[in-house]
This record gives C-alpha cells, sequence and structure tokens, in this order.
C-alpha cells in the first residue's frame, strides 16, 4: 500500500527537531524507518508530518564513560552488533543485535528506533530492560534520564512524551565473572520472537550467583523482568539442578498473547524452556 500523504521535514539539528516535534501535532520522528514506512503504508500510523533526523551529525557513536556504554540514537544495529567495546563489555546487546532481522535491516535500523518503536517481541528492548539500561531524552524543557524500568508503558507504547526524542541510549558495562545470553524462539532466524529471554548473571568468589537480571519478550505487553527466577537464582550455587527449578518459574507474572504463532499457553511453556536455555548458555560463558 502507498502511505498517506505528509509533509517531510529535515531538520539540521537535535534543537530544531524538538521545536517541529512541538510545533507540529500529529508528527513521528525517522530514523532508520524500518518500523515507521512499514507502518505507514499499511496505513496504521498516519502522521501529518514525518521528521527526519538521519541527517543531524553527532548522533551515530559508541564510547565508555563511567561505567556505562553511551550508545547514540542513531547507531545502527549492525554497528551494535560489531562493535568491539560492546562485544566485549556487554555481549548480551550485540548478540541481541545480531538476531534481528536480516543484514539490509541491520544496516539501517537504529538502537533507539526500535527501542522507541516498543515492540515486546522486538529483540533489542528485551536485552535493554535486562541491562537495566536508560535513555536520553531531549524535549523542550531540556534532558530527562529514563530507566528502562519506567520506559516501556505498553503495546507500541513508550514513556516519551509527544515532543521529546531519544538523543543517546546507556547500557551499564558487565562486572567480572558475569555472563549473559539472548536468545529466542522463532519460526525462522530473523523473525520476530515467539518468546525471547536476556539473561545476565554475576557470581562471587566463591561460585556463588551475587546479581542475577532475566528478561523476557513476546509474553506481554511489554518487556518483562522474571522476578520470581531471579529470586530463585541470587544466593545459590548455580547447578543445574537449581537453574531448572528457577526456569520453571518463568511464566509467573507473564500475561502472553494467543494468535497465529503460538498460544498463550504455549509461550508460557516456551517462556520455561528457554530461560533454561539461556541461563545454561549464561553460566558456560563466565570467564571464557
Amino acid at each position: 500500500m502507498i502511505p498517506r500523504s505528509f509533509e517531510y521535514l529535515r531538520p539540521s539539528t537535535l534543537q530544531e527537531a524538538v521545536q517541529m516535534l512541538d510545533k507540529y501535532e500529529e508528527s513521528k520522528v525517522l530514523a532508520g524507518g524500518q518500523s515507521l514506512i512499514a507502518l505507514m503504508k499499511l496505513r496504521l500510523v498516519s502522521p501529518k508530518y514525518v521528521v527526519d533526523i538521519t541527517r543531524i551529525p553527532g548522533l551515530s557513536y559508541v564510547k565508555e564513560e563511567d561505567g556505562k556504554l553511551l550508545i547514540g540514537a542513531l547507531t545502527t544495529h549492525d554497528m551494535v552488533e560489531n562493535s568491539p567495546i560492546i562485544r566485549q563489555k556487554c555481549p548480551v546487546l550485540s548478540e541481541a543485535a545480531s538476531r534481528i532481522g536480516d543484514q539490509q535491516i541491520r544496516n539501517r535500523g537504529t538502537i533507539a528506533g526500535t527501542l522507541c518503536h516498543a515492540d515486546p517481541s522486538a529483540d533489542v528492548p528485551t536485552a535493554f530492560l535486562a541491562l537495566g539500561g536508560e535513555v536520553v531524552a531531549v524535549g523542550p524543557n531540556g534532558e530527562r534520564v529514563i530507566p528502562a524500568s519506567d520506559f516501556f508503558i505498553d503495546f507500541f507504547t513508550t514513556a516519551l512524551n509527544p515532543n521529546e526524542i531519544v538523543r543517546e541510549v546507556r547500557v551499564p558495562v558487565l562486572p567480572p565473572k558475569t555472563g549473559s545470553a539472548y536468545i529466542k524462539h522463532a519460526r525462522r532466524e530473523g523473525d520476530f520472537a515467539i518468546v525471547a529471554v536476556a539473561a545476565i548473571i554475576t557470581l562471587d568468589d566463591k561460585g556463588v550467583c551475587k546479581s542475577a537480571s532475566i528478561a523476557l519478550g513476546s509474553v506481554g505487553p511489554t518487556p518483562l523482568k522474571a522476578v520470581e527466577v531471579e529470586k530463585a537464582l541470587i544466593g545459590k550455587e548455580l547447578t543445574d539442578d537449581v537453574i531448572v527449578a528457577a526456569s520453571e518459574l518463568a511464566d509467573r507474572g507473564i500475561s502472553p498473547p494467543s494468535d497465529i504463532h503460538g498460544s498463550a499457553e504455549y509461550r508460557a511453556e516456551m517462556a520455561k524452556v528457554f530461560t533454561k536455555r539461556a541461563l545454561r548458555l549464561a553460566l558456560s560463558r563466565i570467564g571464557g
């Protein structure tokens, strides 16, 4: 299908883009366009104004500062996947980016774009929640930092105001003795997840689980933390029996949908299966 007609705006600075969003109602930000253009062609969204931020300089970068990785809003999935610093210090984010669509999509799509689209079956939002990341949003009244736990509100809905733009994404550098994994269950490679799991576990010097962060995708209106699984891991030596028992709690607090890809009951069962696989993989990666 063909989108409805709209006015195309191309700001040269971030502040100019914010002013455009503040001035024009029914406007949308265009970055990589991998989500927005598809929705417009299906006429699921029909903005009167499209604000193209792709020409704004200084929004594509990866750097480390104060124990965090700072990632510019226009940094592509391919850059996140292949960044040496992300692979070394936050590999779960790189792994999630590698599972997005195909190479053409990863060349165009951006990290801020997929977070703002807020599809609960997308890859990066699940890893972002497990990491406890945060976004830096810019609006008419200046900047504010929104943690991942507050960012996702509902299906395709975030805490961003209509006149705000994400300038930067921040994720913590993972500490020593940490293993992480992102895996998903999908019909084909590159498809959206039927169920996705991001697992991050850290051991103390005695091999006991000091911290655990598990996030599930495609089992609710937003990515969800598997709080009961985390509680069952912390303070214990992660034997396979402990991992199996903890994984059985992965269906607690989720509300999976039923659709052509799987029923709610099937997704709940797969949440347990893939949590177990992600935890085993994350544990095997500690120290290696």
